[in-house]
């Protein structure tokens, strides 16, 4: 086996793109990664290409077995080709890691690879693990066609910063991200807005959720940044915004719309299947600890 450390973030574009293609909804992280690294990335935060790890475990033919991704301060997300596991791949990805003194914080990856990395990795640099969140990956093709659509979606203008770097923050908290204070939610607003596809639903012209469509993967693309205020919450809001964005999306010619859930929080994990949402597959966020 051979561990290809990449430099160049073209160049691991070429070898792994079409691989992780091959699971692309799976590979939301991963693949969206690579693209954006493709397409030069930005120079700030973790989206700077020449902080990030990039490597692939190979067999003696060349063939790719594992492929591995990690844009700090976020986890390592990895993906064993065609789902097939092979311990000796991982097992080599941390001999490697270690060799190196390649810090990581975690690993973001389908549920059963995730576990396989954790015990092999903190076993061998003597720390453990933890669960810091059990996620589920979702894919809808269509939407189901008696969501009730109440208010108005229109999408979010620069005159919404007012409030939307605060419903950032409280995102934030509400799913406990590292590494995330208020500059940054500031940051991702006015980034979500420039991209043209971040939405607020409204009811007699007030604020009551939103949801963001930024992340292109291939044929789709990912809803993320769903939040409704507490005092807004359980009067169907949430339901029409991820369902109307949705639309939207399929609306523009792509094949599906995906997203991910906390499978510790039932009732947005029962509102997207009753929006059309078709189960994937689990992931896991894994913490090493001391």
């Amino acid at each position: 086996m051979k561990c290809n450390h990449y430099h160049n973030v073209k160049e691991f574009y070429k070898d792994t793109f079409p691989i992780f293609l091959k699971d692309e909804v799976q590979n939301i992280l991963p693949l969206g990664n690579v693209v954006l690294g493709n397409n030069g990335g930005e120079p700030d935060g973790w989206r700077n290409t020449k902080n990030w790890f990039m490597a692939t475990i190979t067999d003696n033919l060349n063939n790719i077995l594992l492929s591995a991704i990690m844009t700090p301060p976020f986890n390592i997300t990895m993906y064993e080709t065609d789902n097939i596991a092979n311990v000796d791949a991982v097992n080599f990805l941390c001999d490697y890691l270690i060799s190196k003194n390649i810090s990581i914080p975690g690993i973001t990856s389908e549920n059963n690879l995730a576990e396989r990395f954790a015990k092999i990795y903190t076993k061998k640099i003597n720390m453990d693990y933890k669960i810091r969140t059990n996620m589920r990956i979702y894919k809808l093709e269509k939407v189901n066609e008696n969501i009730a659509l109440v208010g108005k979606l229109r999408r979010a203008k620069e005159k919404d910063l007012f409030f939307l770097p605060y419903w950032y923050d409280a995102f934030y908290n509400d799913c406990s991200l590292i590494n995330q204070n208020f500059d940054d939610a500031v940051l991702a607003a006015k980034r979500a807005i420039n991209k043209n596809m971040f939405y607020i639903l409204e009811d007699d012209g007030m604020p009551v959720s939103i949801a963001s469509c930024q992340r292109e993967i291939v044929t789709g693309r990912c809803v993320n940044m769903v939040y409704t205020p507490p005092y807004f919450r359980k009067k169907g809001y949430a339901s029409s915004c991820v369902a109307q964005v949705s639309q939207i999306v399929l609306d523009r010619n792509y094949k599906y719309v995906s997203l991910f859930t906390d499978l510790d929080n039932p009732i947005s994990n029962s509102i997207y299947q009753k929006i059309g949402y078709k189960v994937v597959c689990d992931y896991n966020e894994l913490e090493f600890i001391k």
